[in-house]
């Protein structure tokens, strides 16, 4: 407020397994104690909601059709059991470019037999597919210019079998949507800012 922004309270609540009653009335409590009040959020209104992400499901499934059809995305029909024997077979093993091919998704088999498992309602996660041999730069107003290696970087998933997006997805659409100028998180979430660079390019 003192540098003429707003406050938006958005709540992720896209993994529905990590979903704990209350804590939304919980965070709002907590904000109306400190004396911080949201300018936009639930029950508050707004020109950019609705703020629950879970609430934003359709806008999520457009924008990752868009990445399908361009070709920055694709389906994986791997199961869990799939997805643990590779990693039981190979300690490092990560879905990347080099193991893509390997598994079951929609870059690997054939087109007509990707039809078949959509009409027969497989489960499925959307991916990210990275691209090879890129070094994607970051500008960190804490760390400067930060380098990534695209060969370095997992496919990761976007959109999970339940329909819901991930982190990266959601965060990178609303932030879009809500016009956010700045983003501040943990050290630990400075690895994945490679993935969200990527996807404000591929998305336009």
């Amino acid at each position: 407020r003192k540098e003429g922004g707003t406050f938006i309270l958005r709540i992720e609540d896209t993994d529905q397994s990590r979903y704990v009653p209350g804590a939304e009335a919980y965070i709002l409590e907590a904000l109306q104690w400190l004396g911080i009040s949201p300018d936009e959020g639930p029950g508050i209104g707004g020109d950019y909601g609705p703020y629950r992400q879970s609430e934003r499901k359709n806008t999520y499934q457009q924008y990752a059709q868009q990445l399908l059809e361009a070709g920055h995305a694709y389906y994986a029909f791997d199961t869990a059991e799939e997805l643990e024997a590779a990693r039981e077979k190979d300690a490092t093993f990560k879905y990347d470019a080099g193991a893509r091919m390997r598994m079951r998704n929609s870059l690997s088999l054939p087109g007509s037999e990707v039809v078949t498992l959509l009409q027969n309602g497989t489960p499925y996660v959307v991916r990210m597919k990275i691209p090879q041999h890129e070094t994607i730069l970051i500008q960190d107003e804490v760390r400067g210019e930060v380098a990534f290696d695209s060969n370095e970087l997992d496919d990761k998933v976007l959109v999970k079998t339940d329909g819901m997006p991930t982190y990266h997805l959601a965060n990178i659409v609303d932030d879009h949507l809500m016009e956010i100028t700045h983003v501040i998180r943990g050290e630990e979430w400075l690895s994945s800012t490679a993935h969200h660079v990527l996807l404000y390019r591929f998305l336009g």
